[in-house]
């Protein structure tokens, strides 16, 4: 059984790449305040179970915070030990979404082909990551979607952003992983906040809202 995803006003996950924890408070602050409530850490950021404890004493209880590029059962102790309830991973392995679900965490696997999301989603994660969406476009994670469950939880990362939301909600999907657009390092909270905002306002003309 698939732990459910939380109801999120956006279901848009925030991917700071690269943060430090000294920036950490801001930043996840101002995305926090601008409405965003799913925040993903790198593992291969600055001391990212540190940031990840400082995002998670922060987060309200409708939010989501976790790390990205989980890549082994040991990275999942260390998660969850640091208060994160989401784990993303850029690939399918089984005893790590096993081992995050065991957890009671929100597991979002990276997958590119019908294999990989039926392999995930037999594996019992919460919702799939194709990444890189850039690499399939909205017409070949449409292609692929038609053999998966219809209430699977499918979301775009990699190269999605406020400029093309409408090319993935024209097929309808709503759920995306934000990276780039929204954070780089070196940005400052006010940077990320107004980038948050510009996000949602985007995002909301996308759907119809």
């Amino acid at each position: 059984m698939r732990i459910p995803f939380p109801p999120m006003t956006y279901p848009l996950v925030a991917i700071l790449r690269g943060i430090r924890p000294e920036e950490t408070e801001g930043v996840v602050t101002a995305l926090l305040e601008s409405g965003l409530r799913a925040i993903e850490i790198p593992l291969n950021s600055p001391d990212a179970f540190r940031s990840i404890e400082i995002a998670a004493k922060l987060a309200p209880a409708d939010a989501l915070i976790g790390a990205g590029t989980v890549l082994t059962v040991d990275d999942v102790a260390k998660l969850d030990a640091a208060g994160g309830k989401l784990m993303v991973s850029p690939n399918v392995d089984v005893e790590v979404i096993t081992a995050a679900r065991e957890k009671g965490m929100v597991t979002m696997p990276g997958v590119l082909t019908p294999t990989e999301a039926l392999l995930a989603l037999k594996a019992g994660a919460t919702g799939l990551k194709f990444f890189p969406a850039s690499v399939l476009g909205p017409s070949g994670i449409n292609a692929i979607r038609a053999i998966l469950p219809k209430d699977t939880l499918v979301a775009a990362v990699g190269g999605v952003s406020d400029k093309n939301f409408g090319d993935y909600t024209s097929i309808g999907m709503t759920a995306f992983g934000l990276g780039t657009s929204l954070y780089k390092p070196g940005m400052t909270a006010a940077d990320v906040r107004e980038r948050a905002l510009v996000t949602i306002k985007a995002y909301d003309a996308a759907i119809g809202a």
